[in-house]
């Protein structure tokens, strides 16, 4: 009796639920017939690419593309221009490269700190020879000796000294940052506490000598003005040394090996600190390593994960206390007899990829001429038309752009680079191709063949901070066998150098005449 009002409480309930989940499943039935209704109606109209529509508008949550979409998720999808039957409509135009948008690093102002100590230290270098030129003749006019003819060519030579130290200073110092370092420069602070040093003294000398004793002999105060500037210009001179020839001459190869896909680039470099160093491997990492494609590094992952699901190990003996080591060791021995089998598995799953890509490749390439040839002709058309009417190259550029987009899009995703490229960044590159009349392949060079990382969107490059890890300090010198490591959030750099050996070259000489010689021909005629 308990039991059969138990159950029939509990079918009231079930019912009920069920009614309710039915209810609410058609209630979004026909929510989602009504949005369907209105995007539908969107996307029947005609569809006209211009420069208001470059910017890609927000989609909504029902419709947002996802990875596991398919390549052939627009092969339905038309939409009519004034260019082209063979398009995308705007909505899938406007989510084409949405992946890429991220979170833009905001302007650290710490960044301009050197600048503006360098700044200020070249306004205290430039007024301090005019103060002591300049507090004589306002303090004591009176009592000072009339200045002659060497007092005026001191005059001059100050002048010109002045002006080739700033110009110096500006050339040397005053540089935009490239990057914020997480200690201090060894050199440039050595250099700025010797500027503040001697200009101290010559304070301290300056206002114990001169102003105490209100000096008569404006021509000494002259030369003493002149003599600070000759201990800059000589300090601007060790500057020189010190920060652009010192590291000139090549003491140690680097090797630098990205982690994930094993990249490897060397570089030689002089005598420099490993934060210096880091700078120098950085600038270079982004002009010749590939750009970092993490979704290439799936793959494999994905491959020993579906081996490992496909295992299952059943236990017949009862839960005992080594159960998970037993079954972790019975995987182990699995995976291991299923090696012989995994590269066949390889290597079939490796060349549907090549045929995919191949594939991909020659009809983006079709697609690609094709649109090229619709703008030569189009051009031509132009030149009859009369000058206001002309096309410009990114109206030209955005009208053809459909034809290709489908073909490129699927390519860009079969070779796993749309996080690379987006709908702006691709119509900018083709208006650019257009304008300097270039050929379908030059268009094409920038998506068959993976560039540095400065040649995409600053989306891939800007909001990257690295870690420097170091077990020695990042100011120390580099030396044979030095090891570092720059980190990202991705990846990271390793960095090991090796000294360059001295190389001993010897002379030996060879006499002019040694390898000559004389052939003798006996001519010997038949009688």
């Amino acid at each position: 009796m308990d039991t059969d009002s138990i159950h029939s409480g509990y079918s009231h309930h079930s019912n009920r639920s069920r009614g309710s989940n039915k209810q609410s499943e058609r209630s979004s039935r026909d929510r989602h017939k009504s949005h369907s209704r209105d995007s539908s109606s969107r996307s029947d109209k005609n569809v006209t690419i211009s420069a208001s529509s470059a910017q890609p508008q927000q989609p909504d949550q029902g419709s947002a593309p996802t990875d596991a979409q398919d390549d052939n998720w627009g092969e339905t999808t038309t939409a009519v221009t004034g260019t082209s039957d063979h398009s995308l409509s705007q909505e899938d135009l406007a989510g084409f490269g949405k992946e890429t948008e991220g979170p833009v690093e905001k302007l650290n102002c710490i960044r301009f700190l050197p600048l503006v100590l360098s700044l200020l230290m070249g306004l205290l270098v430039l007024v301090t020879p005019l103060s002591f030129l300049v507090l004589p003749q306002v303090l004591w006019p009176e009592r000072l000796q009339a200045c002659g003819t060497a007092c005026e060519g001191l005059f001059l030579s100050l002048a010109f000294k002045l002006l080739i130290l700033l110009l110096a200073g500006w050339a040397l110092f005053v540089r935009p940052t490239r990057a914020s370092l997480p200690r201090i420069a060894v050199f440039r602070a050595l250099l700025g506490l010797l500027t503040l040093l001697l200009l101290l003294s010559y304070w301290l000398f300056f206002g114990v000598r001169i102003l105490d004793s209100q000096e008569e002999n404006y021509q000494g105060i002259v030369q003493f003005a002149v003599s600070l500037v000759d201990a800059l210009l000589f300090i601007h001179y060790l500057a020189v040394v010190l920060l652009e020839i010192r590291h000139l001459q090549p003491c140690f190869s680097l090797c630098v090996v990205r982690s994930t896909d094993g990249e490897t680039h060397h570089y030689n470099l002089g005598q420099l600190s490993i934060q210096r160093a880091a700078l120098v491997i950085l600038e270079h990492y982004y002009k010749d390593f590939s750009v970092h494609n993490p979704a290439l590094l799936t793959a494999a992952k994905s491959r020993a994960a579906k081996h490992l699901a496909g295992l299952k190990v059943y236990n017949v003996d009862g839960a005992g206390s080594d159960a998970a080591t037993a079954q972790s060791r019975a995987k182990i021995a699995a995976a291991a007899r299923q090696r012989d089998t995994s590269h066949n598995e390889l290597y079939y799953e490796e060349a549907e990829h090549d045929r995919r890509v191949r594939k991909r490749k020659a009809r983006l390439v079709v697609a690609v001429e094709e649109a090229f040839t619709h703008v030569r002709r189009l051009q031509e058309e132009e030149k009859k038309k009369p000058p206001g009417d002309e096309m410009d190259p990114r109206e030209a550029a955005q009208a053809i752009f459909p034809s290709m987009a489908r073909a490129l899009q699927k390519y860009l995703r079969t070779t796993r680079q749309q996080h690379c490229h987006s709908m702006d960044s691709i119509q900018a590159h083709l208006a650019f191709c257009i304008t300097n009349n270039m050929t379908p392949k030059a268009f094409l060079e920038s998506y068959l063949m993976a560039g540095p990382t400065l040649q995409y969107g600053r989306e891939c490059w800007q909001t990257r901070q690295w870690t420097l890890v170091s077990e020695a300090s990042v100011t120390s010198p580099l030396h044979n066998g030095s090891e570092f490591q720059l980190k990202s959030s991705d990846f990271s750099l390793v960095v090991t150098s090796k000294a360059i050996p001295h190389l001993k070259l010897s002379e030996e000489y060879v006499h002019p005449k040694s390898h000559k010689f004389v052939l003798q021909l006996q001519s010997e005629t038949s009688v």
